[in-house]
């Protein structure tokens, strides 16, 4: 990185580059790693658009809606560079280059450059190069014409069946940022010019390292740690291995390392996450077969491990002896590979948060086998059983899919049933989203929009009764919190309605439970059952240290989030 006197000295002023991140925390870590790369490169990082050289749109593909508000994103910052500043250049990088590697540099002209995800550590060469690409565009004949956003995302849905399915495996979580305003039509101008360069390969195999230059996006007192990148599993709904490539985990030593470097840095929670973080070590083991992803040949592989293998246990023990008073979370766990030893792990390890985010996707053995899940009910309402035994006090986290295709009436009662039974902490649910390039999007039996969002609306309803309940039972409990900052008025008028992952917004509900006074000041903070930007929050009336550790009592709740003052 320049230091300052080489900067001054020069007569040459540093490159600004402003970056959009859309999608999940894998997307956001990524993100994280391009701008650290930008910095190290002497590149200053600027916020507004009208001062950037270049601009980097970091998109998300994982369903429709995602890749709708990537490409609004996209055409947005076009429209704008041709409005304020001519020679800016727009630089593409993420899932959505990764998906469509050779078919972009046709359909958006007006990109300068697309990058993949093994690219992000040599973002700064290719800053240069997109600035150099959109000088030469500026010396062709501009020509102007329409270029509607919906007719190019059919062409991508186009180009994306006819490919066919090639993988099938799974991202668990995705959330959706940015941009609420999908599918509207825009007119920009586009250029008599050579197709923009494209630098994405065919299979990425990039993960990043302790000492991989980082700027970190999220706030001081917690950070998202990669244990690992890629997926193995063939569920018939999802797209993302051909976008992220097989599963490849993080040596130990490298991601202990990062870790004590986060806790020097003041970080108070770590939020573990990969695509399927409980498989994480099993593809480090000498001549590892990736054929294991079903509960029985996960389990028969484990126990053929070396004594020092390297697995999600033994990372969770090495990270829970580090000094200092951290939460550790696991996010994105795969119910196949939870094995009696991870759950006692769990269970030994305080510095592990009692919480456990665990898509099942649905319940009843149909939907599974259609949803190539690889679990039956039976196994899932085992281990449900297994986990609240054996670590006792931890909060679930699930996600379902409801409307998937050939999801019958009965089906559908079947989960309802479950959810009623089960009694999840948190819940989501998503709408089924037919996918181009899926298994799943060519089933036959495809369930109307409309009956998949009224089934997400009864569910919702169902778990509602739910939350309740369980944010009742927290009242008059003393908890330990992690406080965020001061709420918001904002923050405050929405309490009852905070979003869930994956983009989607609890319901309203009529206020009998609500008892936030929207004109006194609090504190948020989040509890071991609440995960950043996914979960409740509780709400504090009083006086906390921020990005601190406190303990707190519970007197009140509205639907989802607890009220309460510090002990």
């Amino acid at each position: 990185m320049n230091s300052p006197k080489s900067v001054a000295a020069s007569s040459i002023p540093p490159r600004r580059v402003g970056l959009i991140s859309l999608g999940c925390a894998k997307n956001l870590v990524d993100a994280e790693i391009m701008l650290g790369s930008l910095l190290k490169s002497g590149v200053e990082i600027v916020n507004d658009p009208a001062q950037a050289d270049a601009v980097i749109v970091n998109t998300c593909s994982f369903i429709d809606a995602a890749q709708e508000e990537s490409v609004d994103t996209i055409f947005e910052s076009t429209a704008f560079r041709e409005q304020t500043r001519p020679g800016q250049a727009v630089i593409v990088s993420g899932c959505m280059p990764q998906r469509f590697r050779e078919e972009l540099p046709k359909l958006m002209p007006e990109v300068d450059v697309f990058m993949g995800i093994d690219q992000v550590e040599q973002v700064g060469q290719i800053v240069e190069q997109a600035i150099a690409a959109r000088s030469a565009k500026l010396n062709a004949t501009p020509v102007k014409g329409a270029r509607p956003k919906k007719a190019l995302q059919a062409k991508l849905a186009e180009l994306e069946a006819a490919k066919g399915d090639h993988d099938h495996d799974h991202d668990h979580e995705a959330s959706l940022r940015g941009s609420a305003q999908f599918g509207r039509t825009k007119q920009v101008i586009t250029l008599k010019a050579e197709p923009p360069a494209a630098q994405v390969t065919l299979r990425p195999n990039y993960i990043p390292h302790h000492d991989t230059p980082r700027f970190r996006l999220t706030p001081k007192h917690f950070a998202y740690v990669k244990i690992a990148e890629g997926c193995n599993h063939p569920c018939s709904f999802c797209i993302i291995p051909r976008m992220r490539g097989s599963h490849r985990s993080r040596q130990q030593a490298d991601l202990v390392a990062e870790a004590k470097a986060l806790i020097k840095d003041g970080v108070k929670e770590l939020n573990l996450i990969s695509q399927d973080s409980t498989y994480y070590g099993l593809d480090l083991r000498p001549n590892h077969s990736r054929a294991i992803s079903s509960p029985e040949k996960f389990t028969a592989a484990t126990k053929t491990l070396a004594a020092d293998a390297t697995t999600l246990g033994t990372l969770l023990r090495e990270l829970n002896s580090l000094k200092g008073d951290f939460w550790i979370r696991l996010l994105y766990t795969h119910p196949a590979h939870w094995t009696d030893e991870l759950i006692q792990t769990i269970a030994e390890c305080r510095k592990v948060a009692r919480y456990v985010d665990m898509p099942l996707q649905h319940i009843h053995d149909d939907m599974l086998t259609r949803m190539r899940r690889e679990t039956t009910g039976q196994y899932i309402r085992e281990l449900i059983t297994r986990i609240r035994a054996g670590i006792p006090g931890i909060a679930l986290r699930t996600t379902f899919i409801v409307g998937f295709p050939g999801e019958k009436e009965a089906h559908f009662r079947t989960l309802l049933d479950f959810i009623r039974e089960t009694k999840f902490e948190r819940l989501g649910i998503f709408a089924y989203s037919q996918e181009d390039g899926t298994t799943a999007g060519k089933m036959e039996q495809q369930v109307p929009p409309k009956q998949r969002q009224k089934r997400r609306e009864q569910a919702m309803a169902a778990q509602h009764e739910v939350a309740i309940a369980v944010a009742e039972s927290f009242v008059g409990r003393t908890l330990k919190v992690l406080v965020e900052g001061e709420a918001t008025p904002k923050q405050i008028e929405a309490a009852r309605v905070s979003s869930w992952e994956h983009g989607l917004i609890r319901q309203t509900e009529s206020g009998k439970n609500a008892t936030l006074d929207v004109q006194a000041r609090y504190l948020v903070a989040r509890g071991e059952a609440d995960a950043p930007d996914i979960d409740g929050r509780v709400y504090l009336r009083g006086q906390l240290p921020v990005g601190k550790f406190a303990k707190v009592k519970v007197v009140g709740h509205t639907d989802y989030d607890l009220i309460a003052e510090p002990v």
